[in-house]
C-alpha cells in the first residue's frame, strides 16, 4: 500500500457563456420539438460561445474564481492540468495559455489531458499522485470546452446534447492531515472507442498517396449504445468506489454526476436508492458541458442551497474513449 500525502480541495469555480440556445431555437435548424428533446435527454437549453469567445475565456474565469476561493495566489501554483477535448488550439495547450493569462510563473509545468467528459476525474487522479508523492504542492485543474465549435448542427442526434462551459479546481497538500479524496478510480476501454469519436481534418503530404477519407472534425456518436454502456457500467462503478472509501451509499451526502443525459443520471440514482434531494442535476439548463459539468453542478448547487458544505459527495463521469471514473470526496466549508 502506497502512503500518499493527504490532498485538500481548496477552491472550485465555474463559468458558462451568456448566449442561450433553447430547444425551440433548434427547430430553426431541423425538424424537432422541445417535447421530443426534453423527453429523451432532460435538456431544455444550453449555453454556447459566441463571436470570438473560446474555451480559454471560460477557463480563465473559472480558474480565477477557484484561485480566489482557495486563497492560493497564482504565483504559488506549482502545476496546471487542463482537461480539454476541444481547445481553440492544439498548441500552445490550453494550460500554457492560461498560465500566461493568469500570471502563473514561467517554468511551472502546464499540460492538457484528454479523457473527454471524464477529464475532471482523470485530472484529479493525476493531481492526487503529484501531491501525494510530494512532487507538487498546489495544483490548478481546469476543465474547459467549447463543444459547440465541433458539433454538427445538422445532426439532430448530437447537436441537441452539447453546451459549452468551464470548471476549475485548486487542490493542495492538506496541512491538517485530513484527506479530501476518500477514494478515486479511473478506467477506459478503447475497444468501444468508436461509440463517440471526432476525426481530425487533415490531408497527407502531396508527395505521397492520399488517404481514403478525410475527417470532418465533427462529433459523431452512437447514442443508443452510449446510453446502454453508461447505464450498465457507471452505477456499478460508483458502488465499487463508495465501497473502497469505507463508506456505504447512504452515508454519502450527494451524488454529483456528469451531466450527459437525465435518464442516465436517474439510472445511477435508482441503483443507489437516492432521493432527489441527494442528486445534483442541472442538465436541463446547460446540456452536456463535457468535463466541466461536474464542477459547474457542484458550485451552482452550493449557490442555490442544494448542497451544504462540510459534507461528502460521489463525483462520477464517463465519456469518449470510452473512459469513466469516480471519486468520493469531502466538500469543505468555503471551497465555493
Amino acid at each position: 500500500m502506497i502512503n500518499l500525502k493527504p490532498l485538500k480541495i481548496a477552491g472550485v469555480g465555474y463559468c458558462i457563456p451568456e448566449t442561450v440556445i433553447t430547444n425551440d431555437d433548434l427547430t430553426k435548424l431541423y425538424e424537432t420539438s422541445d417535447e421530443w428533446i426534453y423527453s429523451r435527454t432532460g435538456i431544455k437549453e444550453r449555453r454556447v460561445v459566441s463571436g470570438n469567445e473560446t474555451a480559454i475565456d471560460l477557463g480563465f474565469k473559472a480558474a480565477t474564481q477557484a484561485l480566489e476561493k482557495s486563497k492560493i495566489k497564482p504565483e504559488d501554483v506549482d502545476c496546471i492540468i487542463s482537461a480539454a477535448s476541444v481547445p481553440p488550439q492544439l498548441y500552445p495547450t490550453l494550460s500554457c495559455t492560461l498560465q500566461a493569462k493568469l500570471g502563473i510563473p514561467k517554468g511551472v509545468p502546464a499540460f492538457d489531458l484528454t479523457a473527454a467528459c471524464t477529464g475532471l476525474i482523470y485530472a484529479l487522479q493525476v493531481a492526487r499522485g503529484f501531491i501525494g508523492s510530494g512532487i507538487y504542492k498546489n495544483i490548478l485543474i481546469v476543465a474547459s470546452d467549447n463543444n459547440s465549435k465541433i458539433t454538427d448542427w445538422n445532426d439532430r442526434g448530437t447537436s441537441i446534447l452539447f453546451g459549452d462551459g468551464a470548471g476549475a479546481m485548486v487542490v493542495t497538500e492538506s496541512t491538517d492531515g485530513v484527506d479530501d479524496i476518500l477514494s478515486i478510480n479511473i478506467s477506459a476501454d478503447g475497444s468501444i472507442g468508436q461509440l463517440i469519436y471526432t476525426d481530425m481534418p487533415g490531408q497527407n503530404c502531396p508527395l505521397v498517396k492520399p488517404a481514403d477519407s478525410v475527417g470532418d472534425g465533427k462529433i459523431r456518436m452512437n447514442g443508443k449504445e452510449v446510453y446502454k454502456f453508461a447505464v450498465t457500467t457507471v452505477p456499478k462503478y460508483v458502488e465499487e468506489c463508495i465501497s473502497k472509501s469505507g463508506m456505504t451509499s447512504d452515508e454519502i451526502d450527494y451524488l454529483i454526476p456528469h451531466q450527459a443525459n437525465q435518464r442516465i443520471i436517474e439510472a445511477i440514482q435508482q441503483r443507489l436508492k437516492y432521493s432527489d434531494e441527494k442528486v445534483i442535476s442541472n442538465i436541463k439548463y446547460y446540456g452536456n458541458t463535457s468535463a466541466a459539468s461536474i464542477p459547474i453542478a457542484l458550485v451552482e448547487g452550493v449557490e442555490q442551497g442544494k448542497i451544504k458544505l462540510g459534507s461528502t459527495a460521489i463525483l462520477c463521469g464517463f465519456g469518449a474513449g470510452m473512459t469513466w471514473g469516480a471519486a468520493v470526496v469531502r466538500l469543505r466549508e468555503g471551497i465555493c
